[in-house]
């Protein structure tokens, strides 16, 4: 089974790196916080090396 990522939005700080590197998964909401919508649009691969390696905060996470 594919690994979903999510966004701790308390501590995303809405620099859009991983909206701007991968707009098929990531957005912002409403309150402007990333949020991921689809896991599905990448490969695992993809979003740890364009969200998950480069937050600056380290909020995006695997869900265990």
């Amino acid at each position: 089974m594919a690994k979903k990522a999510w966004v701790d939005q308390a501590e995303c700080i809405s620099c859009g790196l991983c909206v701007d590197n991968l707009p098929d998964v990531f957005r912002f909401d409403d309150s402007g916080k990333a949020e991921c919508f689809d896991s599905s649009a990448a490969t695992e691969d993809e979003i740890q090396a364009n969200a998950i390696d480069i937050c600056p905060v380290s909020c995006i996470h695997w869900e265990e």
